[in-house]
């Protein structure tokens, strides 16, 4: 892990919308542990806490003597939260906190391969396990690149990326390779402007990580566990998450739409979330002075009703493509 010191985003919003703090609790992207251990310090009775990857082991054994027996790790993905959490003795969940995207401990290191702020290894992996980043540029096809590129980056210059990199192939285990070829297909950039990369390795990393179909079945996972009066509390960091996150909230409140005043919907499922805040939270401005990662953050939270679950559909949500068919929901 790295020394730098970790920063949760949004935590006074994450504690504001978690009040009064008690019962058990899942903090769903565990990392170096900063929304667990303020839920912990806060009342919470027992934080359960997840996270697929295996730095987090290491970094837990800093902390979590401080909090005994109340503490518990769950190594996963918060895609298996409910199946974790009922495998460790939980039947019901008082509140559930997820942080997604890559953790700044993640970016930090080198060897991860998420950044090309400075050079590392093609990997991107939040865990040790699967295909890598290197095998996805050196092992997709050119079609198959340029529909990550474009699902996951919304990067409108995906087909040309694609090509440049089925071009030098094999491409060598190198982010700074990698971002050189991104580039040298793209407008040189201008101050002030995002790296011309940036889009084409947040799309990879999705990828690699199948980031949004695992956001998808936490929600879905969450709906499930979650006692009447439990709290969901979500933090993104890009559209394509809180696209997601804020569909299903407003269908699951009620809040989705669907008929009109002269054809009102029929057969309507009991909302079983109630919206917390109208619009989602964004950082103060104090905290946009100390954490610059906050930026791009927005927090949804809803409280859970005491109605049945909706049925585990996907498809109003807007995931890309891709996800939906990884997810067994169709090809449209």
């Amino acid at each position: 892990m790295s020394d730098a010191p970790h920063i949760p985003v949004l935590l006074n919003e994450v504690l504001s919308a978690a009040t009064p703090v008690g019962g058990v609790w899942l903090d769903g992207t565990l990392g170096a542990g900063g929304y667990t251990r303020a839920l912990l310090d806060h009342g919470a009775e027992h934080v359960y806490g997840v996270d697929r990857d295996p730095r987090a082991a290491r970094e837990m054994a800093r902390w979590s003597a401080d909090y005994s027996d109340r503490f518990t790790f769950l190594p996963g993905t918060f895609g298996q939260l409910d199946t974790l959490a009922r495998e460790a003795g939980a039947t019901a969940l008082d509140g559930i906190v997820l942080d997604i995207g890559v953790s700044s401990m993640q970016i930090d290191e080198a060897d991860r391969g998420f950044s090309f702020q400075k050079d590392g290894p093609l990997d991107m992996r939040m865990s040790d396990a699967g295909p890598s980043a290197a095998d996805l540029v050196n092992g997709a096809s050119e079609a198959e690149l340029a529909d990550i590129l474009f699902q996951y980056g919304e990067e409108r210059a995906s087909r040309r990326i694609a090509q440049a990199i089925v071009a030098a192939r094999p491409v060598a285990d190198s982010t700074l390779r990698l971002a050189e070829i991104v580039s040298g297909v793209l407008p040189r950039q201008k101050p002030g402007q995002p790296h011309p990369a940036t889009r084409s390795f947040q799309a990879l990393r999705i990828a690699v990580n199948e980031e949004l179909a695992e956001l998808a079945r936490a929600l879905l996972a969450a709906e499930q566990m979650l006692r009447p009066g439990g709290v969901l509390i979500v933090v993104t960091f890009h559209s394509l998450e809180d696209r997601i996150v804020k569909r299903f909230l407003a269908d699951r409140s009620g809040k989705g739409g669907g008929g009109n005043r002269y054809a009102p919907p029929t057969d309507v499922t009991p909302p079983s979330f109630e919206l917390l805040n109208r619009k989602a939270v964004t950082a103060s401005k104090d905290e946009l002075e100390r954490n610059p990662r906050s930026r791009s953050a927005k927090l949804r939270a809803a409280r859970r009703t005491d109605a049945a679950a909706h049925p585990a559909d996907v498809k109003g949500l807007g995931l890309p493509r891709l996800d939906l068919i990884q997810l067994g929901a169709g090809r449209s």
